[in-house]
């Protein structure tokens, strides 16, 4: 059995991975917020940008975090085309969830059903991002604590969607992120607990690409897109804001 270090780096990696994804919790919620608050194709786009935050958010998470696992007597490599589709995985499974929290007729039976697919796509595209890996050995997991994981991962998603169906105070979508946040990175860690390696090592070259030379350039390009569209989202006025705006334009030419 190959020794784990989750955290190469100290604490550099685990805090680095929950801010990411408190941002893209945060962006996301706030995103599902607007959405609620408009029709038609605003609240599509709203919902789309939403899935991207959340989806990014959680990947960037995911994979910052893997930047500080290593495994006595191997190195580790990723499957390129396995990681890109954790994301793509990510995107569509999240989506599902927020467009049914988005669109769902009944409030509970939204709920439900955005937080188990939402949860379902946080811990799809954990261990779809964990199949990429590449090493000297055998991996395999405690099926009790890969089942905790991912009820952690549905309950966090839920609990999440339901701060933004029932307050739309900021300083509460702000604590709602700030959970999702812890709840996703213990999602990441539990199942990580449940990861076994049994190294073998071997001259032989690994397949794949290194985690500095793949990994890191993604995770800096997807993090760049959240901190740029937090900036849209807060820049962009709120329904609140624009029907002001128009009542204050009303005004101005009822008094000319």
């Amino acid at each position: 059995m190959g020794h784990m270090d989750h955290a190469a780096f100290g604490w550099l990696t685990p805090l680095l991975s929950y801010a990411m994804a408190c941002v893209g919790a945060a962006l996301g919620l706030r995103c599902t917020g607007r959405a609620l608050a408009a029709t038609g194709r605003s609240r599509r786009n709203w919902l789309l940008t939403a899935t991207s935050a959340l989806a990014t958010g959680i990947w960037t998470m995911h994979f910052v975090a893997m930047l500080g696992f290593r495994v006595s007597g191997t190195e580790i490599r990723y499957n390129v085309p396995l990681t890109v589709l954790s994301l793509l995985v990510a995107l569509v499974v999240v989506g599902l969830g927020v467009f049914a929290v988005g669109y769902g007729k009944g409030r509970f039976l939204a709920l439900a059903a955005g937080g188990l697919t939402t949860g379902l796509g946080v811990a799809s595209m954990h261990y779809l991002g964990m199949a990429a890996m590449r090493l000297h050995g055998e991996v395999s997991y405690d099926p009790w604590e890969v089942a905790l994981s991912v009820s952690v991962a549905v309950a966090a998603a839920t609990v999440a969607l339901w701060a933004v169906l029932t307050v739309h105070r900021p300083v509460v979508v702000a604590g709602a992120s700030l959970l999702m946040g812890v709840a996703v990175s213990s999602m990441h860690y539990t199942g990580m607990l449940a990861v076994r390696v049994d190294v073998r090592p071997s001259a032989a070259e690994l397949g794949g690409a290194g985690a500095t030379a793949f990994l890191f350039p993604l995770i800096v390009g997807l993090g760049s897109y959240l901190f740029l569209t937090s900036a849209f989202v807060a820049l962009s006025p709120t329904a609140r804001e624009r029907g002001a705006s128009a009542a204050a334009a009303r005004l101005g030419e009822g008094a000319a």
